[in-house]
């Protein structure tokens, strides 16, 4: 079996998992799924339309990432542990970080 069909694979399979097990995710991509064919909407520029998607799909890797940890953080122990929360925290603020992009992006070329 090829290398690149392997990490297809374990791409489909962590996309799936996330899909099934992450609400978060899930909303995401709700959002995200209007947000995308909107920018076809909006008289913009296609490198700004280009920045509007950029955003909200980096919204979605952050998450994908947040979910990462959060799994492994969850596998090593459930026990409580400072250390686990601050990296499930900090995965966190990732996320809140990035939807602050995506709104400060989408904002100021819908507004300009």
């Amino acid at each position: 079996m090829s290398h690149r069909f392997v990490s297809r694979s374990y791409s489909r399979d962590g996309f799936r998992a996330v899909v099934r097990g992450e609400a978060a995710f899930r909303q995401l991509l709700a959002v995200h799924g209007v947000l995308i064919p909107l920018a076809l909407v909006f008289d913009v520029s296609p490198v700004e339309r280009a920045l509007m998607w950029a955003a909200c799909l980096v919204s979605l890797l952050v998450e994908l990432l947040n979910s990462a940890i959060e799994a492994v953080v969850d596998r090593i122990s459930l026990d409580f542990h400072p250390l686990s929360k601050n990296a499930k925290d900090m995965g966190s603020a990732a996320q809140a970080t990035a939807l602050l992009m995506v709104g400060a992006v989408w904002g100021s070329i819908i507004l300009g």
